[in-house]
């Protein structure tokens, strides 16, 4: 593994990075995903690319540039607060195909996860 100065500000301060399939196995793990050695490949290409992007943009000559912080010089540009028409809860409720009283009912989408001693796997809680 490269050794990375990452002491700013400096014109080449990215260090390169190797994409591997224990990268990909640590962010798969982080993020709590998993997919077969097909998908990893396209995965690893996939990254190879953004970070060859990104030290690419390294390239360029940026003295003088001041760093970007905002988009745009503004600040809290905000509408003011307009009291408009809306729909009653009865009349929203009516186009529901389930409903109670005053809530509309969908179907659950969220599980309850839980992870062994060490977070490693998760698996759906039973019940």
């Amino acid at each position: 593994m490269p050794h990375c100065n990452w002491q700013l500000p400096t014109k080449n301060y990215i260090c390169p990075m190797e994409v591997n399939d224990a990268l990909v196995d640590k962010l798969a793990h982080l993020a709590r995903l998993k997919f077969d050695a097909s998908e990893k490949e396209e995965i690893k290409r996939d990254l190879q690319k953004m970070i060859a992007f990104v030290e690419k943009l390294n390239e360029l000559d940026t003295t003088g540039v001041e760093p970007l912080l905002h988009m745009s010089d503004e600040s809290n540009v905000l509408r003011e607060d307009e009291v408009q028409g809306s729909v009653s809860r009865e009349d929203a409720l009516k186009s529901a195909p389930v409903h109670d009283a005053q809530f509309f009912k969908v179907p659950k989408v969220i599980r309850r996860m839980t992870s062994d001693s060490y977070g490693d796997s998760f698996e759906p809680k039973a019940g």
